[in-house]
């Protein structure tokens, strides 16, 4: 087939491709994009088509598995994106601004934190700083579960000045 005829039958099949797209997408802007990037690829890839083949169910081969490539690429950026936000709720929610409030309750944190007997303290700064349970074990010399007992009793011994 030669290169003239084969545009000419795929601007033939243009207005078929676009409401085979809008059956697809359910939309008429993406429709629109879809009939455009299906068209784009049949005209890259003309050299793929073979002589005697049905060349509408090619081209319509070629818009269907364009769909399918964006809703799978689509979903993975929305899990993506998904994460993204969740982290960014996440820091939010830790953040906190430098304010007067803010200034005055880290302070409180502080004295209470000074109240506390030195063996639940610093078994609790420690972790806090971001040791781990057994590194926390093995430089105050005691188990794992007496470090978890102690940072757990720490905070509820926190909470409760700080109440």
């Amino acid at each position: 087939m030669s290169q003239t005829s084969f545009q000419q039958q795929l601007v033939d099949l243009r207005h078929q491709l676009f409401y085979f797209a809008l059956s697809l997408t359910r939309d008429r802007d993406d429709a629109y994009d879809l009939m455009q990037e299906s068209m784009l690829r049949a005209l890259t890839y003309s050299d793929k088509f073979r002589e005697n083949t049905d060349f509408k169910a090619w081209v319509f081969t070629i818009m269907k598995n364009t769909f399918i490539n964006g809703h799978r690429r689509n979903k993975r950026t929305t899990r993506v994106m998904d994460h993204v936000e969740r982290v960014r709720e996440r820091v939010r929610m830790v953040e906190t601004p430098a304010t007067a409030e803010s200034t005055m309750q880290a302070s409180e944190i502080q004295n209470a934190m000074g109240r506390l007997d030195e063996i639940f303290r610093t078994p609790f700064t420690m972790h806090h700083a971001g040791y781990k349970y057994h590194e926390i074990a093995d430089r105050l010399a005691i188990p794992v579960g007496t470090v978890k007992s102690r940072i757990h009793q720490a905070r509820h011994r926190l909470m409760h000045m700080l109440a």
